[in-house]
């Protein structure tokens, strides 16, 4: 290399270097990765297997506290999957005893499947195939609910359960055989919510209830109901020791001896031809009943008040007069012989009054800028009334 210096050839020498060879490299490559690879797949079917186990474990754990409930349920075949990201547990040929009914309860259903993500097993959401038949034990079916979906989701260990939802689209109840066969309750949906919100289901636990429904119908419990309904309820439940596997009447029996009760937060009803929203307290007395006062407001008040048939007492109260065998309405048919288009008189001349005096014990408020009456509705005894006008009765819950 003439004419050139010895500096300007040291600084062309890097020039002339070559990269090291990476032969082993990749080839060391080669070899991890697939090392890897089995080690996130073993790591992923043990955690499956892992949280296959806890799910299996929670469900179990439901079925046995619902087993101290007096609801015994069974499968006529049962299998697992969902690998590798969730853990499916699906039940054929369903079936259940609700020995805590009087009398027991047999109960049937097509399918019901429970599933819980891989990172989350303690969340279980189900799914309930129908039909769904009710029957006397060893007898034929007298009652079939059927739905398009319905879905249930339970938080928590059985031990320290969380929240319990239920939705389902487009429920029907109907009555297959006996008096009275038909549809009893259907609707286009329903959900109902229950979770704990103060306290934890071992020491004193505070549960806030919410439940929605949309074209709501049950005909024949009452003529308020044989339109379609659609609401909202948000209560809150105060009260009980714990939330350990016991029937409802002894948590209501808990309730009434520490003195709690049932906040009503907000409550929303609504027909086409009216509108009731409210607020209330109610406490549980030592007959079971419920005491307490719901402050309502009623759009539309003219359209239900005939509906509560207070004009059957009216009847009733004729025919006790008069010494007339039957009911309240042949009570008010025979005026109608008497004098033709005297019962309807009655009827028309009570409801009017009756309208007429609710409104004047109440104050005007606005719906959904709808005119309507805010009053009380007090509730003594299970009673519930509207100043000296009773209006409904409700259950006991003991």
């Amino acid at each position: 290399m003439s004419g050139e210096s010895p500096s300007s050839m040291m600084r062309a020498a890097p020039r002339l270097r070559r990269r090291p060879p990476v032969t082993r490299r990749r080839r060391l490559w080669l070899f991890l990765a697939p090392l890897a690879i089995i080690i996130v797949a073993a790591g992923l079917t043990w955690g499956w297997y892992l949280a296959a186990s806890i799910a299996a474990r929670a469900l179990s754990g439901w079925v046995d506290r619902e087993a101290q409930l007096g609801r015994v349920y069974a499968c006529g075949s049962q299998n697992i999957g969902g690998f590798p990201f969730r853990i499916v547990t699906r039940c054929d040929k369903a079936a259940a005893t609700f020995n805590s009914n009087r009398p027991p309860l047999d109960v049937t259903a097509t399918s019901v499947t429970f599933s819980a993500a891989l990172f989350r097993p303690t969340l279980l959401h189900g799914e309930i195939a129908g039909p769904v038949t009710l029957a006397d034990p060893g007898q034929a079916p007298i009652f079939v609910a059927n739905w398009s979906s319905a879905q249930i989701d339970l938080l928590g260990l059985p031990s320290d359960p969380e929240r319990v939802s239920v939705s389902v689209r487009q429920p029907r109840l109907d009555r297959v055989a006996g008096p009275g066969s038909g549809m009893i309750f259907q609707a286009d949906s329903a959900d109902v919510d229950g979770s704990i919100v103060q306290g934890s289901a071992r020491d004193n636990p505070v549960i806030e209830a919410t439940g929605h429904f949309t074209a709501a119908m049950a005909p024949t419990f009452h003529p308020l109901l044989a339109a379609p309904l659609q609401g909202d309820i948000d209560a809150v439940l105060r009260g009980f020791k714990d939330f350990s596997p016991k029937p409802w009447p002894v948590l209501f029996r808990e309730m009434q001896a520490s003195g709690g009760g049932i906040d009503i937060k907000s409550l929303r009803i609504e027909r086409s031809d009216a509108i009731v929203v409210g607020t209330g307290t109610l406490t549980v007395n030592k007959n079971g009943r419920l005491d307490g006062v719901i402050n309502v407001a009623v759009a539309g008040i003219e359209n239900i008040v005939p509906l509560l048939g207070i004009d059957q007492l009216i009847g009733q109260g004729i025919a006790r007069l008069t010494g007339a065998n039957g009911s309240s309405g042949q009570a008010l048919s025979a005026l109608d012989r008497l004098v033709p288009g005297l019962g309807g008189v009655v009827r028309e001349q009570t409801n009017a009054s009756l309208i007429d005096d609710i409104k004047k014990m109440g104050q005007p408020t606005e719906i959904d800028k709808k005119p309507a009456v805010a009053l009380p509705l007090r509730v003594s005894d299970g009673v519930v009334s509207v100043g000296i006008i009773p209006v409904g009765v409700l259950p006991a819950l003991f």
